[in-house]
């Protein structure tokens, strides 16, 4: 197959352009509506804008397009699994220790830990409890991917896409790693928070946030007790998620801090543990009061810059990277005067002219997940193929769902491209439609230093003691007698409480055994019949509703005339129904190219 290179088109660089807001936000008129204005709302709603459905909604009106987005108002009814647990927690597992060290640590102290009873004599005593916390680590990351493998099947699917694409901004916002969480249920069950609440208003998903367990980890909630507050959540919530950075001081998150006290978790439930709690007076943001931390919330919610920053910070992403201050105030008491209703604020975002604007529409970079999953539904697609694993080509492009890099989320826009991080999405796109004959299942192939894991599982296999299978490869390959050192070794299992190198191998074994796998399937895609149902008869008309299918701003025209000229080449004829039975491979290679234009990066 022949490689095609490409320069970075003027267009591209336009559309990376600053904007401003106009301040027209004034409501679209029906006679302004058109399918260029639905495939744009379609696109900054969800993931991707068939054919079909920019042809539904350019039917409608502007209200009517808009209602069915974000209320769902004629939106169909389909019940969308829930996920499918593998079954792999047991009750023993909460509460987990943060560390290895401190797993047995507590096992020593009592005798047990993770619902594992130390052994009462042999070799290693301690080696199933330390067997069982390895299993829980992986087992936990395995299954929260297999909950953004769910997530990204409900993003493809749901006939409510505006209900996943704020759950993703939600998600980003009020950014949780499952890397410091240790548990997928926490994940999920604040994932479902996102897309029962995040439509809602912003009051009641906030308390949510602040109350969930995840969260409640992720910052420490803990170590907040009175007496000793820390610090992490008041100024997270401050300056993260609700006012930006500027609009309070050290004083107001020292003392918010002290409203959180004592709020901490069982299992997946919220508790105040009244003995942590602070009940003394608080000073924050000009209020003085015994407050708790709904108190405090309230407070903050009261204060303008609150309204300001969640509103601009919903146009950055739905809309334009750039948003002048009058503008911000203007959105930012629709906001506030609404009470935080996050749905009628979208209506009205999406009904104004500003939104429709030119230079808005094909100007904002599409994140990762929505690159990937909007490129699935515009090849028909209706499930996420695990092959390539979505989650190692998000990750690689950087977004990888439940693992925001940190506390702050996932950096938008301009973030996103880089000439390295181009080629992975073109690199992508070759994945799918040439699929990859070497790929290994992540799933079922062991992470942090896999091949150290499978090379102790070759020594035992050979017949080693667990001493000498999980010496570290070089020391076990220069070895000079293994016989030797392997009979050492056993008479040293006998003085060791637990092996760690074998704790993590054994708990890669329980894990794969109890975590469900992920289907391999690979996209099913048939360019050719696409085609022949077209009625396309030369290059140029085949290349032509490739971009007007895939790209909210297509390539100049002599970029597509060369993408006709290339096909041309490729199929050896200009006569697309002579070449119907060879041409699916030449498809694919043009489908490749075009994908990997920088215009087709743009929604």
């Amino acid at each position: 197959m022949r490689r095609y290179s490409f320069r970075f088109s003027a267009i591209f660089f336009l559309a990376l352009a600053p904007l401003v807001a106009n301040g027209d936000f004034e409501p679209i008129s029906p006679i302004e509506w058109n399918e260029a204005k639905a495939r744009h709302l379609l696109e900054r709603a969800g993931f991707g804008a068939r054919p079909e459905e920019v042809a539904e909604f350019a039917a409608m009106t502007p209200d009517e397009a808009v209602r069915r987005l974000v209320y769902f108002e004629g939106a169909p009814e389909v019940e969308l699994p829930g996920f499918d647990h593998s079954g792999v927690f047991d009750e023993g597992l909460d509460p987990f220790p943060p560390s290895r060290p401190a797993t047995t640590e507590l096992a020593r102290r009592q005798g047990h830990a993770l619902g594992v009873q130390v052994k009462p004599g042999g070799d290693r005593p301690l080696q199933p409890v330390v067997n069982k916390f390895f299993y829980w680590l992986r087992a936990s990351r395995l299954e929260t991917d297999r909950v953004a493998y769910w997530w990204a099947e409900r993003m493809l699917n749901s006939p409510r896409p505006l209900e996943e694409k704020m759950a993703l901004f939600w998600h980003g916002h009020f950014a949780t790693n499952e890397n410091k969480v240790r548990d997928y249920r926490k994940m999920l069950m604040q994932l479902n928070l996102f897309q029962e609440k995040g439509l809602g208003d912003f009051r009641s998903l906030l308390i949510g946030v602040a109350q969930d367990p995840a969260m409640l980890n992720f910052l420490d909630a803990g170590v907040n007790t009175r007496g000793s507050p820390n610090e992490n959540f008041a100024r997270e919530i401050m300056e993260l998620f609700t006012m930006g950075v500027g609009n309070y001081g050290e004083t107001d998150v020292r003392e918010a801090a002290r409203a959180f006290t004592g709020w901490n978790y069982e299992g997946l439930e919220f508790t105040v543990v009244t003995e942590d709690h602070d009940f003394g007076v608080k000073r924050v943001l000009g209020r003085e009061g015994d407050f708790d931390g709904v108190e405090v919330i309230d407070i903050i919610l009261e204060q303008d810059a609150t309204a300001d920053f969640i509103a601009r910070k919903i146009y950055n992403y739905f809309v334009s990277a750039e948003l002048d201050d009058d503008s911000a105030r203007e959105l930012g008491a629709w906001l506030k005067d609404s009470s935080y209703d996050i749905a009628a604020y979208m209506e009205r975002l999406f009904l104004s002219r500003d939104f429709y604007r030119p230079e808005v529409i094909g100007s904002r970079i599409k994140g990762p997940v929505e690159y990937v999953v909007s490129t699935y539904r515009l090849l028909d697609l209706d499930s996420i193929p695990g092959t390539p694993d979505f989650n190692r080509v998000t990750g690689s492009l950087g977004q990888r769902l439940m693992r925001p890099p940190t506390v702050a989320g996932w950096s938008e826009g301009r973030a996103w491209i880089t000439p390295s991080l181009l080629f992975e999405r073109g690199n992508f796109v070759l994945d799918v439609v040439f699929p990859d004959i070497g790929f290994l299942p992540p799933d079922r192939h062991p992470g942090y230093g896999g091949e150290e894991i499978l090379s102790v599982h070759e020594r035992l296999r050979r017949g080693m003691d667990i001493s000498s299978a999980t010496l570290p490869s070089m020391v076990a390959e220069e070895a000079p007698d293994m016989n030797e050192l392997s009979a050492s070794n056993m008479l040293a299992d006998s003085d060791e409480a637990f092996n760690t190198r074998y704790g993590s191998y054994r708990g890669w074994q329980m894990a794969i055994e109890r975590v469900k796998p992920i289907p391999r399937d690979m996209a099913r895609v048939d360019l050719a019949a696409l085609v022949a149902e077209e009625g396309l008869r030369t290059p140029l008309e085949v290349v032509d509703h490739l971009t007007a299918r895939f790209f909210t701003v297509p390539p100049e025209p002599a970029t597509i005339a060369a993408m006709a000229e290339y096909l041309e080449a490729e199929l050896g004829t200009a006569d697309i129904a002579s070449a119907t039975s060879f041409m699916e491979e030449s498809m694919r290679g043009l489908l490749h190219v075009l994908l990997s234009r920088p215009e087709y990066q743009l929604n």
